[in-house]
């Protein structure tokens, strides 16, 4: 959060964006995916900025292209540690305070990231059984002997919270809006679920009686077996959906919109039995729909901000929500070309106003990367003839002949661009052009994904000019960077 997102927000200003949007910021869980975050309230400790401490940090030897999480986590610990024992009276005063404006959640995942530690990273449901139920001696035990680390870890949490505030306020200033994630379903082994079984479908030994995931679709034949426990909605309906208006709240203070995750699942969810080794054996289940929403609205105010990702097997009732609540919903346009049940409404001749348009997402190769898979290998999801029919299909669409060079990110953006959606949104790698080494997640597989990381020197004038020349060609510039 200290220079370089500075600069990259400097960089986003220059270019003629209005928007920055990232994946979920909490800290990062199994498989190293921010959609398995240990808490669904926390902030990741590896964007705290450690020039801000006044430390000299050695630049260590960290690969440029992808991220080093245990490395990365050790560094900063090491020196974080060494700053916080450095806090002054006026530091100290705002730490108490952040403490207690942020207890419901801070005191339970700051003895759960002990705990945690202390039991070697082992889940939750692994620990001693006295810790692993919550037992009231059990946790006043742990409290006092793992204090130092609880501390650290609270200390943390308001570094985290206080260089938030700074960051978000540097890019309001340069008119780059913040965009966040909210994914609708928690990481089993994370804080929430460990302080709130009660509103997850767990057993006695706190493991999920069925899982989430969705049936077979463009990704996977066999579906996709996520494996995080589902909300047991009955009981939130009861509490009034007080968590999610909780975490509602806490996501809004530091976006200024969110992504909603699997819009899908408020409407109807996938629920799988926990034994099944893949999504197939699911059936579908109703959610909460408009009644969640009414009650967070009704605390945090309305319109709600938020963008429906609602990408998948769509229903009538998915749309009437999100069209009742008013929120816009996605348009992929590298499904436009393939086979899914969406792919006409994804093509940007078909777009509506009130959409957000992506080029891809997380879970998408890159465009470059999408557009030279010759289909049929392991690491695809689709046949070479498939590959083969999208790549004549987006050519035609895009007024060119196949065989002809293309600069397939350029293009791809312009579609996007030209799209009347009141929004798009473009990956970072497509800006630069990069391919499939650059993807950041491959859903279905657990390990090696999420490390892509963005070189330094990667935001020449070359990237800049790209993206502002194409927010002037289609009217997405701010006036004040309109004139050619």
């Amino acid at each position: 959060m200290g220079r370089e997102a500075r600069s990259f927000a400097d960089f986003l200003a220059r270019a003629g964006q209005r928007w920055w949007q990232m994946l979920p910021v909490g800290p990062v869980g199994y498989g190293d995916s921010p959609y398995s975050a240990l808490s669904a309230f926390a902030g990741n400790p590896l964007f705290i900025d450690l020039d801000a401490f006044g430390l000299d940090v050695p630049r260590e030897p960290f690969p440029e292209d992808a991220v080093d999480y245990p490395a990365a986590d050790a560094l900063r610990s090491r020196h974080l540690r060494v700053a916080f024992a450095k806090l002054g009276a006026a530091e100290r005063r705002r730490f108490a305070e952040f403490c207690e404006r942020e207890a419901g959640w801070l005191d339970d995942f700051a003895l759960f990231d002990a705990l945690k530690r202390a039991h070697g990273g082992r889940p939750w449901w692994q620990w001693d059984e006295g810790a692993r139920d919550r037992r009231a001696g059990a946790l006043a035990r742990a409290g006092a002997d793992l204090a130092d680390d609880v501390t650290f870890a609270k200390q943390a949490q308001w570094a985290f919270d206080e260089q938030w505030a700074a960051f978000r306020a540097y890019c309001a200033d340069r008119g780059v809006g913040l965009i966040g994630d909210v994914p609708i379903f928690v990481a089993h082994d994370s804080a929430d679920v460990w302080q709130h079984r009660e509103l997850f479908d767990l057993d006695g030994a706190g493991l999920p009686r069925h899982i989430a995931g969705v049936p077979p679709d463009y990704f996977s034949a066999t579906g996709q077996r996520w494996g995080n426990p589902l909300y047991r909605w009955g009981v939130l309906a009861k509490s009034g959906y007080r968590w999610w208006i909780d975490r509602f709240k806490a996501a809004l203070r530091r976006f200024d919109v969110v992504r909603l995750d699997h819009f899908i699942g408020f409407v109807r969810y996938w629920q799988i039995p926990a034994h099944e080794p893949t999504a197939i054996g699911g059936r579908w289940m109703k959610g909460p729909g408009r009644a969640l929403f009414d009650a967070v609205a009704a605390e945090v105010g309305g319109p709600l901000p938020l963008i429906a990702e609602d990408l998948g097997a769509v229903t009538p009732k998915v749309t009437r929500l999100r069209r009742a609540l008013r929120l816009p919903g996605i348009r992929l346009v590298q499904f436009a070309f393939g086979t899914d049940p969406q792919a006409p409404s994804f093509l940007p001749h078909n777009h509506d106003k009130n959409a957000v348009v992506y080029t891809g997402t997380h879970d998408n190769d890159t465009s470059v990367g999408w557009f030279t898979d010759p289909g049929g290998t392991p690491t695809s999801s689709r046949t070479r003839e498939q590959a083969d029919r999208e790549r004549h299909r987006v050519l035609a669409y895009m007024g060119r002949e196949h065989g002809e060079a293309v600069d397939v990110g350029l293009e791809m953006m312009r579609l996007a661009m030209a799209s009347v959606a009141r929004t798009c949104i473009v990956p970072m790698q497509d800006v630069l052009g990069l391919g499939a080494e650059a993807r950041m997640n491959r859903p279905g597989i657990a390990q090696g994904n999420w490390r892509w990381r963005l070189r330094a020197h990667a935001l020449d004038a070359v990237a800049e000019a790209r993206l502002l020349g194409l927010a002037r060609t289609y009217g997405r510039a701010p006036a004040s960077l309109e004139r050619i």
